[in-house]
Order: structure tokens, then sequence, then C-alpha cells
């Protein structure tokens, strides 16, 4: 009886092809033991051992033999799954075929575990090939050339809409951008220009009149004209009223209210000594011109405003026409990027679409 037990416990291990040393087993197993010719099978090697442990399986390579005339197509990944009791398992399976009628004995691939070796059992592994008929030489048949797909007009209709549509976009935006072609854009240029400040210009010019040496001149009137000319159109753009068409009485009344009085004084015996060198034919001495253009000086000083932008932007104004023109344009150059997104989305899609229906 105990014989019989030791035979049959042997019996198994030998046919589940199970090596076991130290919790450590092989096993060798084959999906299917006979193929017809071409067909494949599969050998799967699973090693059951402990975690941490380095495991070398056979080093073999796609389109070599394991044995003569059993060619290797394929082999996986190592699929790893963690057991109880700190135990893994590790397996790895093996594409075979074979083009040879024959029963194959594939021996146990050897596996390398912490240095050691281990093998599973012996397989074996029958080729056959099918039946053929000689005797009724009319039921047999050449090979069929490649077959063609039948055209379906279901599959390949939204390619055809989609298409339509790009080329009604494409139209739209040839049309888009020959309006905006004809109407040429509306340039507006922003100029900055330098300022001249009021007292600046007012201080030029009486340079110009000392330059010019007229203060020294037999001809008084001239004198007389460029200096007051000078001050009445510093006092329109500093005080902002028209001085330059008023009379040296309204001049002096509109500045009372803006200047102290003796600065006023001065200014006003200026213009009234004006007054008589244009109109009354006076004579001034050297001394009282040279006072008189200190005192026009000392006005400008007096009353100059310091920190004023020296420079001014001048903005172009568009009027409606030009405002409707550039809207447009704005509005078409907006479709026109609107028109180009929607036809390389729909592009993209109809490429996306094909390659599908051809692979």
């Amino acid at each position: 009886m105990n014989l019989n037990y030791r035979v049959i416990i042997g019996f198994i291990l030998c046919f589940t092809g199970i090596h076991l040393s130290a919790q450590t087993t092989v096993a060798q197993k084959i999906d299917s033991i006979g193929i017809f010719i071409g067909q494949q099978a599969h050998i799967t090697i699973e090693v059951t051992t402990h975690q941490g442990a380095k495991i070398q399986f056979p080093a073999l390579k796609p389109l070599n033999y394991i044995v003569p005339g059993v060619e290797l197509l394929e082999v996986s990944e190592a699929d790893t799954s963690s057991l109880d009791n700190n135990q893994i398992k590790v397996s790895k399976c093996y594409t075979i075929t074979s083009f040879d009628e024959k029963l194959y004995a594939i021996p146990g691939l050897k596996v390398k575990i912490d240095g050691k070796e281990f093998a599973g059992n012996t397989l074996a592994f029958k080729v056959v090939t099918m039946d053929v008929d000689t005797l009724h030489l009319n039921q047999f048949f050449p090979a069929k050339d490649v077959q063609d797909n039948p055209f379906s007009w279901k599959e390949w209709s939204p390619i055809f809409w989609m298409s339509i549509v790009i080329l009604i976009l494409c139209l739209f935006a040839f049309y888009l951008f020959l309006r905006l072609r004809d109407h040429k854009p509306i340039v507006t240029k922003i100029r900055i220009i330098k300022k001249v400040l009021p007292h600046q210009k007012a201080l030029q010019a009486i340079d110009n009149i000392k330059a010019e040496k007229l203060t020294t001149s037999t001809n008084q009137k001239i004198y007389y004209t460029q200096l007051t000319d000078t001050l009445r159109e510093y006092i329109n753009e500093r005080f902002g009223f028209n001085a330059m068409e008023m009379t040296s009485s309204e001049i002096i009344y509109q500045l009372k209210a803006k200047g102290d009085q003796k600065m006023i004084d001065e200014l006003k015996n200026l213009f009234e000594t004006a007054d008589l060198v244009k109109f009354a034919k006076y004579e001034t001495m050297i001394n009282e011109n040279d006072m008189n253009l200190v005192n026009a000086i000392h006005f400008i000083d007096e009353t100059k405003l310091e920190g004023l932008p020296t420079e001014e932007k001048i903005v172009p104004k568009l009027d409606e026409k030009d405002k409707r023109i550039q809207k447009n344009r704005i509005t078409i150059k907006s479709l026109l990027w609107t028109i180009a997104i929607i036809v390389t989305l729909i592009m993209i899609y109809i490429i996306y679409y094909t390659y599908k229906l051809l692979s």
C-alpha cells in the first residue's frame, strides 16, 4: 500500500512538471498537446518562490528553435503576483509553432533562482497535418484573391458632407478676403510734437528783439509793436483771454484779478508808453526802452507756469464712415479666423475618420 502511494505521488509530480526545493517550485505547462501545421501553442513556465528571489528565465529569442522543428515566435513579459506566506508567483509565456508533422518531446526549460538551476518536466507536443482527399479532385478550389469590401455609402457619407461644408466655408472665406482686400485699412497715426511753453516762446521772442538791437533803433514804433505783440500772445496763451483783440486798458483790467498791483503797474506803464510811441509819435530814452524790456521779462518770469508737459500727443479723429469701415474690417478678420479654425478641426476629423475606415 505504501509502495502504491509513493508511485501515485511520483506520477503526479512528473505529469504536472513541478520541481520542489525548499519552498521553490517550477511548473512547465502547454495549453495544447496537439496542433495542425502552422498553428500556435503556448508554453507557460510558473515559478513559485520567496519574495526577493533573483529569477533568471531561459534566454530564448523569437525565430529560434526550442528543439529542432519547434520554432519560438514570441516571449511575453514576466507576470508577477503575490501569494501567502511571503511567497510570489512569476510566470512567463512562450508562443511556439511547427511546420513538420511529428511528435516532439520538449525538455524542461531551465530557470535559475538565486543562482541555483531548476527545470520543469518534459512536455509532449504533436503536430499533425490535415487529411487531404486525393480521390475527389473536383472538390479542390484555387486560392481566393484578396476580396474588396463593398462600398458603403453609410460609412463614407459623413466624409462627403463634411467636405461639402469645407468647400462652402472656403468659398465664403475667399469672398470675405476679397472684401477685406478691396477696403484699404484705415491707418491712424498718433503724432507726438514738442510743445513750446508760453513763457519760453515769449522769452525767445524778446531775445530776438534784443538780438536785433531794436532798443537802440531810431524807429521805436517797430520795437514797441514787437514787444507788446509778444506780451499779448503770452497773455493770450497764459491767462486764456484774447489779448490780441483788446486795448491796453482792457488787458490791464483783465490782469488786475490775477497779479499784484506793482506788477500790473509796471506792465501798465509799458503799454501806455507803447501807445504813445505808436499813436502819438512819442520818443523815449534808451534807458526807458531798456527798463520796459526788463519789466516785460519780469512780468513773464513772475506769471509763468512751471511743470507743464513739453510734449503734446495728437490723436487723429475718425469720422463716422471711417469708424464703420474699421468696424467692418475687424468683423471680417474675426470671421476669417473662425472659419480657419473650423476648417482645420473638420480636416483633422476627416483624416482620423478615414484612417479608422481603412484600418
